[in-house]
């Protein structure tokens, strides 16, 4: 009898415990509640939908079409490459920049299945459906980097060129030696190493592991300045920061935006981005990689060894820039000239 009621205690309890880590349900914009639809969207195949944002020369007039995604933590409104330019440059270029909320940020619908392949189609089918035509650019930053890494791997045929901007390095890719893995990853503060154990590793702790309070978490959930360069800290303090916009970004929930994002980035992939062959063998498109050599949240030793084996791939290192290079106007023009110019 005894057995049988402490059995029934350790359910309850652990019921209990269950409901105390497990995330809510997302706020899906538009539904009974939930946050408005102020962005244009596209409606997907499966149903779920796609907000995105415009910027540059209409796209029925633009010669060159692009799409932007953004990094951890941010929306579609941080589209650093059409944003912090010379005024006039885009137009200049006859360019049209496309920002989207990545699935489960801003108004994008969540996608509980989303992978890094669902997220490079979801691109092909934007571009699709606001007919940017046979081919078009994909540029991505910092955690938007790994989607630029799907679209080489699963669309390749749709793309005129790719840009990657300081993107996120995953650990745990197999193509990495552990040597400098492991050593790039205990150079991370001590709490951020824990954050990506868990989201590797037990990642349906991961929602309760960044919002509890009793041990530290993710540095840069929590905006700590200790993982941010000296250039860095110079950005932030000088950057105009739009509450309304900044409001949105977690509007779905936690769990579906920046829960899910560590999730996949640190988790396994399907394929590991140092075993892909060019996909562009006539050199006539071009895959660039940037990278702060003063970066301290993505390592930039990880990045020349990534370049070492893919050596398709254009290597930028920039020489005291760290995370957020991409927001000094003069480098962001660098960028969007050397990936346009470049296509022969």
């Amino acid at each position: 009898m005894l057995r049988r009621i402490a059995s029934i205690l350790l359910i309850g309890i652990l019921g209990l415990a269950y409901e105390a880590i497990k995330p809510p349900p997302p706020r899906t914009c538009g539904s009974p509640g939930g946050p408005p639809i102020t962005a244009p969207r596209i409606k997907l195949r499966d149903g779920r939908h796609l907000a995105y944002k415009e910027h540059g020369v209409p796209r029925q007039l633009a010669s060159k079409k692009i799409v932007f995604l953004h990094g951890f933590g941010s929306s579609r409104h941080d589209a650093v490459i059409a944003t912090n330019l010379p005024k006039g440059l885009l137009e200049e270029l006859g360019v049209y920049v496309v920002s989207i909320d990545r699935p489960g940020y801003g108004e994008s619908d969540a996608d509980p299945k989303r992978s890094v392949k669902s997220l490079a189609l979801d691109i092909e089918e934007l571009a699709d459906k606001l007919e940017l035509g046979s081919k078009f650019y994909v540029m991505g930053f910092s955690m938007g980097g790994q989607a630029v890494w799907g679209c080489l791997k699963f669309i390749p045929h749709r793309l005129a060129g790719a840009t990657l901007m300081t993107p996120v390095v995953n650990y745990w890719w197999h193509g990495l030696p552990y040597n400098m893995s492991t050593q790039a990853y205990y150079e991370q503060p001590i709490q951020d190493q824990w954050a990506l154990r868990v989201a590797h590793y037990v990642p349906w702790l991961t929602f309760w592991w960044f919002t509890q309070n009793w041990f530290p978490t993710s540095s840069v959930v929590k905006g700590n300045s200790a993982v941010l360069s000296p250039q860095d800290l110079s950005i932030v303090f000088n950057m105009s920061v739009n509450k309304e916009h900044r409001s949105q970004v977690k509007q779905q929930g936690e769990h579906e935006s920046i829960c899910r994002d560590t999730i996949i980035g640190f988790g396994t992939w399907d394929f590991d981005p140092l075993d892909l062959d060019n996909p562009f063998s006539d050199n006539t498109i071009k895959v660039h990689l940037w990278q702060g050599a003063d970066d301290k949240l993505v390592p930039a030793t990880l990045q020349r060894y990534i370049v070492q084996k893919l050596p398709w791939i254009q290597y930028h290192e920039l020489q005291g820039a760290g995370h957020l290079f991409p927001n000094v106007e003069e480098v962001s023009a660098e960028i969007l000239k050397t990936q346009l110019m470049d296509t022969k």
